[in-house]
């Protein structure tokens, strides 16, 4: 009976495309590799960035200042339902889209927002102020000054403007304060930007709340905790990120609520 003594080592036929079908394959495996184009690679280098951390800018007279990189953060406050809610400070974070950040190893805008229990400030939830014609930076941001949201995604070299934003309230002319709370309003629909926490979002990086642009108003039509943000600048003191770190003091009266608008929040 006759046998096949034919294998993939004598390289003829079938056996010798699949050897060669081997190294080509190899080879490009290794070109992508040294050149980081793997999608393991990619994946990891956008993780990497979005969870970067990154530096608050620090406000010496408690005022916020174009060009100032601050978290976004809608403050905790109590819900009756507290099992369908989502507690604690929320930032508001860029969400990109999970099969996009598998294609790519960058931050592509516009992408989702969302907002994430997390006071650290990193490469996702950290933007920067930015007026709208994108001068005068170093200028004191005021009630009713257009401005523009901007993030870098932890790429320092990489700033996209992510949102358009403005004073809905035009009469109202003094200084933006750091991290006290106000309204920030849509200026397409002029409706609040707002966190609704018992609507969950499944993101790249977890559970996380939708952000939405709805006005939420209480029975006295005024705005409901939903709709509170704050913009929060770094802590002087070493070993503490941002001034939501910071103890509060044991009396403190709740500060006024101003009314701020962002025009192109998602």
């Amino acid at each position: 009976m006759a046998q096949n003594l034919y294998g993939p080592g004598v390289r003829m036929g079938n056996w010798n495309e699949d050897i060669y079908l081997e190294e080509e394959l190899m080879k490009d495996f290794l070109e992508k590799r040294a050149k980081g184009q793997l999608l393991i690679q990619r994946n990891r280098r956008l993780k990497e960035n979005l969870l970067r951390p990154m530096q608050l800018s620090v406000s010496e007279d408690g005022y916020v200042r174009c060009g100032d990189k601050v978290m976004l953060v809608n403050p905790a406050h109590a819900e009756v339902e507290a099992h369908l809610f989502l507690g604690g400070d929320l930032s508001l974070c860029a969400t990109p889209d999970e099969i996009k950040a598998h294609l790519s190893g960058e931050l592509e805008v516009p992408c989702g927002l969302s907002a994430a229990q997390t006071r650290i400030p990193v490469g996702r939830n950290t933007f920067t102020i930015l007026r709208a014609d994108g001068n005068a930076t170093g200028q004191v941001l005021r009630y009713g000054q257009d401005f523009c949201l901007a993030t870098t995604g932890g790429f320092e070299d990489k700033m996209e403007s992510e949102a358009l934003m403005h004073n809905a309230n035009s009469t109202v002319s003094s200084s933006l304060k750091a991290n006290a709370k106000i309204l920030i309003y849509h200026c397409g629909t002029n409706r609040g930007l707002a966190v609704p926490r018992h609507v969950f979002l499944s993101t790249y990086f977890g559970k996380e709340a939708e952000v939405a642009v709805h006005t939420h108003l209480d029975s006295h039509r005024v705005e409901k905790p939903s709709n509170h943000w704050m913009l929060v600048t770094g802590n002087p003191r070493k070993g503490s990120s941002a001034m939501l770190d910071l103890p509060k003091p044991p009396a403190e009266d709740p500060p006024a609520l101003e009314q701020a608008t962002d025009p192109g929040a998602q």
